[in-house]
């Protein structure tokens, strides 16, 4: 038999603690989710809707298939940074007239949907995705081009948001661009570099240079609509592909424009619907699953019970490298290879493992999921001599190249080189996600204060002077409160470490919904890997 049991006890105080701890972390990210979902504050709000426009999300719910899921991602963009939170972008994946698209809409309630420095990060990071997973692109436009402030750190990298749209259209992946409003200079571009374009009559605006500009360029005195109106691009210089007479129809042009793509999924399909069995657990029981103390270890199985079908695991090697759970398992009728931390430290047999269980996914084409709990690879003389060294190279190695998609999700601790092992950001996953509960950091914020000091310390020693007891206290406090906040998801989501931060109940949704996507590419393995050093 290889479904799980659950042994978790969700009378135990210890689970009342977890899950009381995760609601409260889930409070504070939904807190910070409205201030992204807010975009420029009642004021502009009021002053957008009051031209008549719809706000951007209320786009993107027009433009979806009715009743069918919208993943948002990287919605705190630019937390804890002087720009508004969400970097005055909404991005994620939706489904439009049946095909899965990557869609993209400025908020033009905020600084009129400029971009600035974090807009272009998380606009790379949207590119990333759909190039990865061959996903079609849909603009929906309304910028006014770079926060000009911050023209510095926006100009020059931001000439990838356009050469990202480029190579999309040049590797067969249709690119589409709806223009509500203005879009100026940079913002030009978007429907510039489109396949197909749509505007709207006596609301969208592409140029260049926009009146002011071109008076201080060239001394010609001209309008908005003969200068870049959408009339005007529709009838004389034909960027226009359609021409819209309002938002609600271009919108239903957009679909239109879909519905006529012929596009295909490369991928192969999930099994039919009617045979994919739901976990035997609640999902409700992941909210007290991970303790409040990180350094308490929690079994892996039981958040694998609660997101898999049928809660049916199939475990690889299940007596060999105890701190790594690995197995084959089904997730909404996709196949998918599980790897998840048990007991927090990687061992070497735990990176031989890995490396092998990689490997085997790739020969059989299947997806890899990576399950994140750890504090890294062990150190220490024995385990330095046993060669922690190259057998953690060696399961680096496989994750590397390894050319199945790949999913993360950080539940607790990602420290150290344990998080490259189990393929964090620097390694592409597909997509990465974090429980509110998760940390990522070199290492825990009291290791790395405690180094600091033992450093500090041997140097004070080695030239003969006086240790300050009392400085090297509030040294190690100091360090360790930069740490902790640094190692926050919500520091973490801001910078685009993840793709966001979601609820632990919805970890089997999120998981499909990414599954599903990454479909949409060809799903093929490798059998070429780096040298392992034995």
């Amino acid at each position: 038999m290889t479904v799980l049991r659950s042994a978790l006890d969700t009378a135990a105080p210890e689970f009342a603690a977890a899950r009381e701890q995760m609601l409260a972390q889930l409070a504070e990210v939904e807190g910070e989710h409205a201030r992204a979902l807010a975009g420029g504050g009642p004021k502009y709000v009021d002053r957008h809707r009051a031209r008549g426009k719809l706000l951007a999300r209320e786009r993107i719910e027009l433009l979806l298939d009715e009743d069918s899921p919208f993943l948002e991602l990287c919605t705190l963009a630019a937390w804890g940074s002087e720009f508004p939170v969400g970097a005055n972008l909404v991005a994620g994946i939706g489904v439009v007239e049946g095909v899965e698209c990557l869609v993209v809409a400025n908020d033009p309630t905020s600084r009129g949907g400029a971009s600035n420095p974090w807009t272009l990060r998380k606009s790379f990071r949207i590119n990333e995705i759909a190039a990865q997973n061959r996903l079609p692109i849909i603009s929906l436009v309304e910028s006014g081009g770079a926060d000009l402030p911050t023209q510095k750190d926006v100009f020059i990298p931001g000439g990838r948001m356009f050469r990202d749209l480029t190579r999309a259209s040049a590797a067969g992946v249709p690119t589409v661009a709806l223009v509500f409003g203005n879009s100026t200079a940079g913002g030009a571009y978007i429907p510039g570099m489109s396949d197909h374009v749509v505007m709207v009559r006596e609301r969208s605006k592409v140029f260049l240079g926009g009146p002011p500009l071109v008076r201080m360029a060239t001394g010609e005195e001209s309008d908005d609509e003969s200068l870049g109106g959408a009339e005007m691009h529709a009838r004389v210089s034909g960027l226009a592909d359609h021409l819209a007479e309002d938002e609600y129809d271009a919108l239903r042009i957009g679909r239109a424009v879909v519905r006529r793509l012929n596009w295909r999924k490369q991928g192969p399909g999930p099994r039919p619907a009617a045979q994919v069995r739901a976990p035997l657990y609640d999902a409700e029981d992941l909210l007290g699953m991970v303790p409040p103390d990180l350094k308490v270890p929690f079994d892996p199985r039981e958040v694998i019970a609660r997101i898999v079908d049928g809660s049916d695991f199939d475990e690889f090697k299940a007596l060999y490298g105890g701190s790594l759970v690995t197995g084959w398992a089904e997730l909404h009728g996709y196949p998918v290879g599980v790897l998840a931390n048990a007991r927090g430290v990687l061992f070497s047999e735990e990176s031989q493992k890995a490396a092998q269980f990689i490997q085997l996914a790739n020969r059989a084409h299947t997806p890899l999921l990576f399950l994140h709990n750890t504090t890294g690879y062990m150190v220490g003389r024995a385990y330095e001599q046993r060669g922690i060294i190259k057998h953690g190279a060696m399961m680096i190695n496989a994750v590397s190249n390894s050319t199945v998609p790949h999913l993360s999700v950080l539940m607790g601790s990602s420290y150290g080189a344990g998080h490259y092992g189990m393929c964090g950001r620097a390694y592409d996953p597909r997509f990465l996600f974090s429980w509110p509960s998760a940390r990522s950091a070199v290492m825990g914020p009291a290791q790395l204060a405690g180094v600091i000091s033992l450093v500090t310390r041997a140097g004070a020693e080695k030239r003969g002077l006086p240790f300050d007891e009392e400085a090297d206290a509030a040294m190690r406090a100091a360090v360790e409160a930069q740490i902790e906040a640094e190692s926050l998801p919500l520091f973490l989501s801001g910078r685009i470490y993840d793709d966001g931060i979601i609820d632990p109940r919805d970890t089997r949704t999120v998981l499909g919904l990414c599954l599903s996507a990454a479909a949409t590419a060809p799903v093929r393995g490798t059998d070429s890997f780096g040298v392992f050093r034995m």
